[in-house]
């Protein structure tokens, strides 16, 4: 019996390919994020005439999503995921070959 398993090259090249997609998506999501995260108002200068400009605006928030809704968002997604995890799992079982009886 040989203890080492090979692992056939169609199955490397399938999971470096989703290594390389999840960090590229990864590397989307910062690259998208870090121009807002380092924007700034810059001051006026001298040669603006003496005006500072117009005053600073009040945002008053009336609106935005209730709690329960934010709870119950969460649990659907909770379940959801948990499903298809025992539904993945499930089918992965199904596809494997069941061991061979020793006598």
């Amino acid at each position: 019996m040989n203890p080492i398993r090979l692992i056939p090259a169609a199955h490397l090249i399938r999971r470096g390919a989703v290594i390389l997609a999840g960090l590229t998506g990864s590397l989307l999501a910062f690259s998208t994020g870090s121009p807002a995260a380092f924007a700034y108002v810059l001051p006026p200068g001298p040669s603006s005439g003496g005006t500072v400009g117009s005053p600073p605006v009040q945002t008053i928030v009336t609106g935005g999503m209730p709690g329960w809704q934010i709870t119950l968002i969460a649990a659907a997604a909770a379940i959801l995921a948990a499903t298809a995890a025992v539904l993945l799992d499930r089918a992965r079982a199904a596809r494997r070959h069941p061991a061979a009886p020793s006598t």
